[in-house]
C-alpha cells in the first residue's frame, strides 16, 4: 500500500498565486479573479507563506530540503480548472526522502503476516519487533506543492456521482487553494498501518500550524494504491488507485475490500488493471471510475509564467526555527519527565487539545512541588473520560467546557488523599460538566465525602461479619471469593461512602 495524502493550507489567508480569500463554505464563485480563472493575460504571484508551510511539513516528517526546483503545468481535460491546467510541481519537490515510524500495537499488530516468527527487537524489512506489537518505519518519497482545484456538484445522479447526472455544477472558490501532496513509498502492508500513518500525519500538521486538516470538509484528503504480489516473489503486483476515502475508517474499509478483490481475482485467474477506483461506503464495495492515466496523459512541463526557486539557507533555517514540539517529541517527553507508558503517552497526544490540556495540569502539579506522581492518574482522566466526553459531544472544544485543569487536578487530588473513591470521582466528574462547580463543592452539597476513619470503619466490618457467620466460616474454609460479598456489605451499611481500601484491608485482618 502506498499512499497520496492532499491537505489544504486552510491556515493561510488567500490563495497559492492570488489574492483570493480563503474560506470554507462562502457561496460558489464569490473568490475567484482572473489569475485563479485563467484568464487571457493574467500572471500567477507565488505566496511566500505557502512556500514555507511545505517548508515546514518537510522539516516536520523528516524530509530533505531541496533549494531548486520549480513548478509545472499538469494538463488534463475536467473543468473544475477552467484554464483546463494545474499547476503543480514537478520531478524534483520542495521535500524529498522523507519518513515517519509507526508505533502498531493491540489488535492492529495482529494484520501483519508473520510478525509471531519475530523476537523483541529482531527486524524483518521495515518492521522490529517490539513488546507491544512492532515499529513500522514509512518512506516518504516526496512532498510536492501544488493548486487545488474547484469544486464539482453532480445533480440527478446517484450518491452525487457524475454516472447519471442530468447537470453538473462547478464552484471555482476552492480552485487555486495551497495544496500540498505527500506521497509515501509503497511501505505501508496493512490497512491499519495505512489509517496509523494517515492519523499521525494529521497530528503533525495540526502541531505546526499548516491546516485545519478536517476530513468532512475536504481540507484533508487520501488516495490509496494497491497492489498484490505471490508471497515470495519480489515485483509488485499492478497496481489500482483508490478514491473518496473521506475518514480513517472508510481509509481502513476501502483499502480492507480492495486488497480481498484483488486477490479474488487473481486467485480466479484473473488480471487486475491499472485503474481509478472509487469507494462507496454504503455500498461497501469499489466501482471503477476511469483508466489510469500516465504521466505521458498530463503533458507536463514546465510552467513558463513561473521562475524556478533557489531556497536560501537561510530561508530554510528561519522556517526551522518556528518548529513546535513535534507529537513524538512530546510523547517522549511525558516518558522521560513523567514516567508514562509508551501506551499512554502515544494517546495524550492524539489530540492538540488533549495534550495541552495535560501540559497545563501538569505545571499546575509541578508549581505544587507535588512531582509527577499525579501524572498517571491525570493521564488516565484525559485519555478516559475527557475523551470520552469530547467524542460523545462532536464539535465541542475542550477550552469551553467547565473542565478547566485547576479543577481536574482538584479531583484528582482528591481521590489520592482518599476524601472519594475512584468510583464516585467518574459522579464528580460528570457533576463538574453539568453543575459548572469545583469539585470540593460538589463533594460537599451532595455528602460524597469518603470515610476513611478505622475506628468507625471497624465497627461497620464487625457488624457485618458478625451478622454473616456462616459466610465467614465459608470463607475461612477456602471460599476467598466471598471478600466481594463482605465489602459490598460494609460499604451498602456505610451508604457508599467507606473508603474501600481501607475496608479491605481491615477484612483481611479479621477474616485470617
Amino acid at each position: 500500500i502506498g499512499l497520496e495524502v492532499h491537505a489544504e493550507l486552510t491556515t493561510l489567508e488567500t490563495k497559492m498565486f492570488c489574492g483570493c480569500k480563503l474560506e470554507f463554505g462562502a457561496a460558489p464563485n464569490t473568490h475567484t479573479c482572473p489569475v485563479c480563472l485563467g484568464l487571457p493575460g493574467a500572471l500567477p504571484v507565488p505566496n511566500k507563506a505557502a512556500i514555507e508551510s511545505i517548508v515546514l511539513a518537510g522539516l516536520a516528517t523528516n524530509c530533505g530540503i531541496e533549494k531548486h526546483s520549480m513548478f509545472y503545468r499538469k494538463n488534463y481535460m475536467y473543468p473544475d480548472m477552467s484554464k483546463n491546467f494545474q499547476t503543480t510541481q514537478g520531478p524534483i519537490a520542495f521535500c524529498m526522502r522523507g519518513h515517519l515510524d509507526l508505533e502498531v500495537d493491540g489488535p492492529a499488530a495482529k494484520e501483519r503476516y508473520r510478525l509471531d516468527s519475530l523476537k523483541v527487537g529482531e527486524s524483518n524489512g521495515n518492521i522490529t519487533r517490539t513488546e507491544d506489537g512492532y515499529r513500522a518505519h514509512v518512506g516518504i518519497t516526496r512532498i510536492h506543492m501544488e493548486e487545488d482545484a474547484g469544486k464539482m456538484v453532480h445533480l440527478g445522479g446517484g450518491e452525487g456521482r457524475i454516472a447519471g447526472a442530468k447537470e453538473s455544477l462547478v464552484d471555482y472558490n476552492r480552485a487555486g487553494t495551497p495544496l500540498i501532496e505527500l506521497v509515501t513509498e509503497p511501505d505501508l502492508r496493512t490497512p491499519e498501518e495505512a489509517r496509523l500513518f494517515m492519523q499521525k500525519l494529521r497530528q503533525i500538521y495540526l502541531a505546526i500550524g499548516i491546516s485545519d486538516c478536517s476530513m468532512e470538509e475536504g481540507s484533508l484528503r487520501c488516495d490509496g494504491n494497491v497492489s498484490l504480489r505471490r508471497r515470495g516473489t519480489e515485483a509488485f503486483g499492478t497496481k489500482t488507485e483508490l478514491k473518496n476515502m473521506n475518514s480513517f475508517k472508510n481509509l481502513h474499509d476501502g483499502l480492507a475490500y480492495e486488497i480481498c478483490r484483488q486477490a479474488q481475482v487473481l486467485e480466479e485467474g484473473g488480471v487486475i488493471y491499472q485503474e481509478t477506483r472509487h469507494w462507496d461506503p454504503s455500498a461497501k464495495r469499489t466501482i471503477v471510475m476511469r483508466v489510469k492515466e500516465t504521466a505521458d496523459d498530463y503533458r507536463l512541463f514546465p510552467d513558463p509564467d513561473l521562475a524556478p526557486y533557489d531556497l536560501s539557507d537561510e530561508f530554510i533555517e528561519g522556517v526551522r526555527a518556528k518548529l513546535p514540539e513535534l507529537p513524538d517529541q512530546k510523547a517522549a517527553r511525558y516518558s522521560a519527565t513523567f514516567g508514562l507508558s509508551a501506551y499512554d503517552a502515544r494517546h495524550l497526544v492524539d489530540h492538540r487539545a488533549t495534550a495541552s490540556f495535560f501540559d497545563e495540569c501538569m505545571a499546575l502539579v509541578q508549581a505544587e512541588d507535588e512531582g509527577s506522581k499525579f501524572a498517571k492518574p491525570l493521564a488516565n482522566l484525559v485519555i478516559n473520560d475527557v475523551t470520552a466526553h469530547l467524542n460523545a459531544n462532536p464539535g465541542v472544544q475542550l477550552a469551553a467546557t467547565p473542565l478547566t485543569p485547576a479543577r481536574a487536578v482538584g479531583l484528582v487530588q482528591l481521590v489520592a488523599d482518599g476524601t472519594i473513591s475512584s468510583k464516585q470521582a467518574k459522579q464528580v466528574f460528570a457533576a463538574i460538566l453539568d453543575e459548572d462547580k469545583d469539585p470540593t463543592v460538589i463533594i460537599e452539597e451532595k455528602g460524597m465525602k469518603q470515610v476513611s476513619d478505622t475506628g468507625a470503619i471497624e465497627a461497620v466490618v464487625d457488624e457485618v461479619l458478625a451478622a454473616n457467620p456462616d459466610k465467614v466460616a465459608q470463607y475461612r474454609d477456602g471460599k476467598t471469593g466471598l471478600m466481594g460479598f463482605f465489602v459490598g456489605q460494609c460499604m451498602k451499611a456505610m451508604r457508599g461512602q467507606g473508603n474501600p481500601q481501607v475496608i479491605n484491608q481491615l477484612l483481611a485482618q479479621k477474616l485470617q
